[in-house]
């Protein structure tokens, strides 16, 4: 008689929650996100406003910035989710957050071609100058994933895939950085073009919708709560820009570089179930 409690108590604890992540099931998670960026870059390519001056000290219009690039560095941000299992395997999921901080750093040198290019270069790796700028990244994206395993198994690995549209707010520029644009480019651009000397320098980044791809394993605690942990993939690519402008509006330069980010998306996730058992 003891030892067929002993046995009944051994299965008991070792036996699988009975009815989790099944269909219907309601999934809310809250956790944490870390980005690693595996970024490349092109080199800037800018344009500058027409001008006489710039014309007669062989000045291009357009001109690239040979080994010059842009980098990002890693982030992490809380996490929020909701998961609803349409079928005892096949998910829709929504992710969100808090937007992540990135600061964005430079290498190279940026210098316009003629006699006057060694004048009016600014160092894009000054130590100054970096980073040249952050930004805030909001990347809300929607998953079609599927449950491989039993509704009883206690450990459950997934895949999935979808999209998400990425776009860039709260840009600031490094006042060193923005200082050195102003010295170097602007007030020349400006004087040259009859705009006056006062100049103002704006940072954006382009929007984009891009595919994310996930893989990762869900284990149930017990019958509401589980651990998720998960890593993303996002094929994701901006172009960054950065104008000058003279105080009468008149555009003076614009300075682009294209951006892929593709970042690498690990995260940890607490799970909590609304659902019927």
């Amino acid at each position: 008689m003891k030892l067929r409690n002993w046995c009944w108590c051994c299965f008991a604890i070792a036996a699988p929650t009975a009815q989790a992540l099944k269909a219907g099931d309601v999934i809310v998670q809250g956790g944490w996100f870390y980005l690693s960026p595996q970024e490349s870059s092109t080199p800037l390519n800018t344009k500058l406003a027409p001008s006489l001056l710039g014309s007669v000290l062989g000045i291009e219009q357009e001109f690239s910035s040979p080994c010059t690039f842009l980098s990002v560095n890693d982030s992490s941000t809380p996490a929020l989710t909701v998961s609803y299992f349409l079928t005892d395997h096949f998910v829709i999921k929504l992710e969100g957050g808090v937007p992540a901080e990135f600061e964005l750093s430079g290498q190279g040198l940026v210098r316009p071609t003629g006699v006057a290019g060694e004048l009016l270069s600014v160092d894009l790796a000054g130590v100054q100058n970096n980073p040249l700028a952050t930004v805030r990244q909001w990347s809300p994206a929607i998953l079609a994933q599927y449950y491989f395993g039993d509704v009883s198994a206690r450990l459950r690995p997934y895949i999935g895939v979808g999209v998400t549209y990425t776009w860039f707010d709260n840009i600031e520029l490094n006042k060193n950085f923005e200082q050195s644009l102003k010295q170097n480019f602007g007030s020349v651009l400006a004087l040259a073009t009859g705009s006056g000397s006062e100049t103002f320098i704006d940072g954006e980044a382009d929007s984009d919708i891009a595919p994310i791809f996930n893989v990762g394993l869900a284990l149930d605690l017990d019958d509401r709560w589980s651990l998720s942990v998960s890593v993303s993939y996002l094929a994701l690519e901006t172009t960054s820009n950065i104008a000058i402008t003279a105080k009468d509006g008149a555009l003076l330069s614009e300075s682009r570089s294209k951006l892929e980010l593709n970042p690498i998306i690990s995260s940890v996730l607490i799970s909590y179930r609304w659902g019927d058992g």
